[in-house]
């Protein structure tokens, strides 16, 4: 999982949100669902097993509670815990075709979910720090409830796509166009 930190390509946080999304959407996604989910932004070399995606599942509740949560201070408190229970130590890695990117090392004894919620609350608590408030959120499209990321640099990201905010914006015209 990866961040840059200047906020142009905060890849890893499309992961967790992805991932958050996968597991949300269908609790009981299969082992290859969210093998897929790893290997498109990157994820460790592994094959994953039914229990590590029923470990993911689980270990994944935590990262949901954080992108539901709208207020720093208690992301902050939440992305500690995680902290506190799964350290993450950071190393710079530079992988085949990429970039320096920030990864998290785990003890060689350490589990699946442990590198997941060490690198995913590493990667919230460098992007909270940044920019200094919850910048993820929920679609606010109707019908639609998915995670994002905010990149953007002025005002509040509401939408997780450009097509929801469309969706949004025809919606409330055609209802002006039919009242007026």
């Amino acid at each position: 999982m990866t961040q840059d930190l200047n906020g142009r390509n905060p890849r890893g946080l499309y992961f967790l949100t992805e991932l958050a999304n996968t597991v949300r959407d269908h609790p009981e996604a299969t082992t290859a669902d969210l093998q897929a989910v790893l290997e498109r932004h990157g994820g460790p070399a592994l094959q994953l097993t039914d229990t590590d995606a029923q470990e993911l599942r689980q270990a994944t509740t935590h990262l949901i509670a954080i992108l539901t949560t709208r207020d720093p201070d208690n992301a902050a408190q939440a992305i500690n815990t995680l902290l506190d229970r799964y350290p993450a130590r950071p190393r710079l890695v530079k992988l085949p075709g990429r970039p320096w990117s920030m990864h998290t090392q785990t003890p060689p004894t350490a589990d699946l979910t442990h590198w997941l919620l060490s690198t995913c609350a590493l990667a919230l608590g460098i992007w909270l720090s940044e920019r200094q408030t919850c910048a993820w959120g929920q679609c606010a499209a109707p019908g639609c409830n998915r995670f994002y990321i905010d990149t953007g640099r002025r005002t509040p990201q509401r939408f997780c796509t450009p097509r929801c905010a469309t969706r949004v914006r025809v919606a409330a015209h055609r209802a002006h166009q039919a009242t007026t």
